[in-house]
Order: structure tokens, then C-alpha cells, then sequence
């Protein structure tokens, strides 16, 4: 079943969850066995950022305009409900404003509505993707999509390195303020993450969380719960974290230069780093280098398989992904957990989100060589790869995949969305 606060579908929003697992709402599946492969069916798009599924059959698809973002003008979305076996656009909405670009973010809220943030505005549609409302955010910069909390409201912030960030909190109904905005400590380029009615933060040196409070229908920062990740480090920021029930995990050095690929894109000199922090005591906390080269870089986050307890981390400028096993102590508050090597691969691409199939342990990746994706599927317990297909993309993805509705899955890379599906022939 769906977090609250979304649609009861496989995966109603980016990662699948505010928590960011990356794994679907069912016990759907790949199953690759002996004799199956991959098939690809794929179609140019203009900056695609992710697919979301909604009733059965549903998929929409966010996209948005670039071009227009190097003459200093103001960038536009639009939502489209695709077929889901050959991608054919069934219905879209209208360009939605936007103003400054990144890529946004849409979800299925549990109201059945879709709701999108981009650029400085955010927009609820319907299911036949026609515009119901828009609201236009406070800070003239662009947001980096949102959280639906437990409760339906819709947290959204600005993207910043100098800005500090401003938390929005929207009604889903109503479509308007649902409290003051929230004021945090520092500028953040992450994106937000939540679990239940609280919301993380991954600031430019810090990580934050806020309670919604219902006595003063506010969300009110937590200042017993703050963790300083850049103290002491040569890194540079954090993106995404991800929230397993007890921990945190994310990964810094997340400045880069990131054009057609994140090959080589590392800016600052040192080795980026898993990290993960406690959600019960702030101080428990540690770090891991990812592959210990020079110039490591990521910009999105890793993945944690909560049945098996693993951890995958990835080092994108520099081409490593690695996985160990997460051996939790009986002091976890105190000495945190142990973190075993399980497996390694030293030439690989993986640069986007993430997609894990719980119920087989299939993770899907992507490996990125110039002009040239490929997305391939591995056992996450034994890192072994288990089929491989070209989605035909040119840049490297690093956004969004969704799980699919028929032992498939979507890869948006940018310049491409591919349905990637199983083949016995």
C-alpha cells in the first residue's frame, strides 16, 4: 500500500515514497530467469523527469522546456498520460508555468488529483491532465519538486546554494496556504523527504527535520535533532536522503558540472562519501568513501533495501558502485552500525535514481559510456548482472524510473523515456 497522503498505486510519486526506498507498493516484479532477457521500447522526449503510476493502465509523464532557460526567459512543464505499452501520448495539459529551471516533480495525491511543482509554481490537474489550480511560490527561484506528509498536506522548497530555504506548506484541496511559510537555517539543494508527518532537510552543510504540529498547524523544526555532515570535510553538498525507519542515508560531494553525462564532472578534490545518521539521536552518525578516488560526485541518492539490509552507494564522476551489508549494533545510538563489503563493480556508469523489486531483489541502474545509456538489471545481494538493455539515450539519466504495470519499468534520461519490459525471445 501507498504512503498516506498519496494515491494507492505501485508508485504514485518520485523514489515511490517521501522516504525515497525507490521500490514499488505491490510484490510486482521482473523474476529474470534463464532464457529472458530485456526489450526496450523508447521515444524522444524533451527533458523528461519522471513517470508516475496512477489508477490501473494510468502512466503520466512530466516533462519540461530548457531552451528557453539560456536566453534568460521563464521555462514551462507539462503532464501527459501516455499508453503504457508504447509510450503514444493519450492526453495533455497545457504548458504550466513555470519561471526558473530544474527539473520538478509530480505526484498522485490521495485526493486522486496530480499535483506537479516546477519552476516557481505549483499546479494541481486532473487525471485527464487539465489544470484545476495553480499557486505561484514565494521565492523566485526554482523548487525541486516536493513531500505529501501522512496527513495530505504538501510541503514544497526553494532551490538554493546562497538562499536559505523556505518551507511551503499547500492545502490539497483548497489549493492555498495551509500555514506561514518556515523560514530554515541555510540554503539547500537536495531535495525533501519525510516519514509520516515530519520532514527532512538536507541543507548545503547541515541536516534538519521538521514536525507538523497540529496544536499550531505549523511544521516547527525539531532542535533537539541537527547533524553538521561538512564539519571538519573538504565535501561539498548532500542530496537526497533516504529514510529506512531508523537511519538516514545519503551521500555528499554533490557539486559537479554536469552537462551530457556526470562522467568526470566531480568539482571538489576529495572522494565522496556515504553517511548515515541516526533518526532517533542526531549525534550517532558516520561516514563511508564510496570508492576513495578523487573527485568523486553524485547527485542523487542511494539505495537502501530495508528486508535485506543493504546499502548501495555510487561514486557517478568516477564510475563505481558498490554495496555492503548493514550489520546494526546493539549500541546503534551510541557506535552506529557496521557497514560489510558485499560486492564492488569498478567500471560502471550509474549515475539516476534508483529502482529496487523487493520481492526478487532486482535493483535496475544505469551505465553510462559516451552517447551511449544502457540500463541493466543486478542481484542486489551478489552485485551479479542479470540482463542489460541500450534505452538509446545520448545523456546520462539522473533522474526518475518508476516501476511499470506489466513485469516492467521506466527510465527517463533526459533526452529519452524507454519501457524497459521481459522478453523470452
Amino acid at each position: 500500500m501507498a504512503p498516506s497522503g498519496y494515491f494507492d498505486s505501485p508508485w504514485p510519486c518520485e523514489d515511490a515514497g517521501p522516504s525515497r526506498l525507490q521500490t514499488p507498493h505491490s510484490s510486482t516484479c521482473l523474476d529474470l530467469q534463464t532464457g529472458m532477457k530485456l526489450a526496450c521500447t523508447s521515444k524522444r522526449t524533451q527533458m523528461s523527469t519522471m513517470t508516475v503510476l496512477g489508477a490501473p493502465g494510468e502512466v503520466f509523464l512530466l516533462t519540461h522546456s530548457v531552451v528557453r532557460s539560456y536566453l534568460g526567459l521563464a521555462t514551462s512543464a507539462q503532464v501527459s498520460r501516455i499508453d503504457p505499452l508504447t509510450l503514444e501520448t493519450l492526453e495533455c495539459s497545457p504548458r504550466l508555468e513555470g519561471g526558473p529551471m530544474w527539473p520538478g516533480g509530480m505526484a498522485v495525491h490521495a485526493n486522486g488529483y496530480i499535483i506537479v511543482v516546477y519552476g516557481r509554481y505549483a499546479h494541481k490537474l486532473n487525471r485527464q491532465c487539465q489544470t484545476v489550480a495553480s499557486y505561484e511560490l514565494p521565492v523566485n527561484e526554482p523548487y525541486n519538486s516536493f513531500v505529501v506528509l501522512g496527513n495530505g498536506l504538501i510541503v514544497t522548497k526553494n532551490l538554493s546554494e546562497t538562499t536559505p530555504a523556505q518551507l511551503t506548506t499547500l492545502h490539497p484541496d483548497s489549493f492555498k496556504l495551509a500555514s506561514s511559510d518556515v523560514a530554515c537555517p541555510e540554503a539547500s539543494i537536495a531535495r525533501l523527504s519525510a516519514h509520516g508527518n515530519t520532514v527532512y532537510l538536507v541543507g548545503v552543510s547541515c541536516v534538519f527535520r521538521y514536525h507538523w504540529d497540529k496544536a499550531s498547524q505549523q511544521l516547527v523544526r525539531d532542535p533537539d535533532w541537527e547533524f553538521h555532515y561538512l564539519q571538519n570535510s573538504t565535501q561539498s553538498y548532500g542530496w537526497d536522503m533516504v529514510i529506512d525507519g531508523q537511519h538516514g542515508w545519503f551521500m555528499d560531494n554533490g557539486k559537479h558540472n554536469y552537462f551530457m553525462s556526470m562522467l568526470g564532472a566531480g568539482i571538489h578534490p576529495a572522494a565522496n562519501r556515504l553517511i548515515r545518521v541516526s533518526l532517533t539521536n542526531a549525534q550517532s552518525h558516520q561516514s563511508w568513501e564510496v570508492s576513495g578516488l578523487h573527485h568523486g560526485s553524485i547527485t542523487n541518492p542511494p539505495l537502501i533495501d530495508v528486508k535485506r539490509r543493504i546499502v548501495v552507494g555510487y561514486d557517478s564522476a568516477n564510475r563505481h558502485l558498490r554495496a555492503w551489508r548493514i550489520d546494526a549494533s546493539q549500541k546503534c545510538n551510541e557506535d552506529g552500525v557496521e557497514l560489510s563489503p558485499l560486492w564492488h563493480h569498478e567500471n560502471l556508469g550509474a549515475a539516476s535514481h534508483m529502482l529496487l523489486f523487493a520481492n526478487t531483489g532486482e535493483m535496475c541502474v544505469n551505465d553510462y559510456s559516451r552517447f551511449n545509456e544502457q540500463v541493466l538489471v543486478l542481484d542486489i545481494e551478489t552485485g551479479q548482472e542479470k540482463a542489460r538493455i541500450r534505452t538509446e539515450g545520448f545523456m546520462q539519466g539522473v533522474v526518475f524510473p518508476s516501476a511499470g504495470w506489466h513485469r516492467d519499468f521506466y527510465w527517463c534520461s533526459m533526452d529519452r523515456l524507454a519501457r524497459i519490459y521481459v522478453s523470452s525471445v
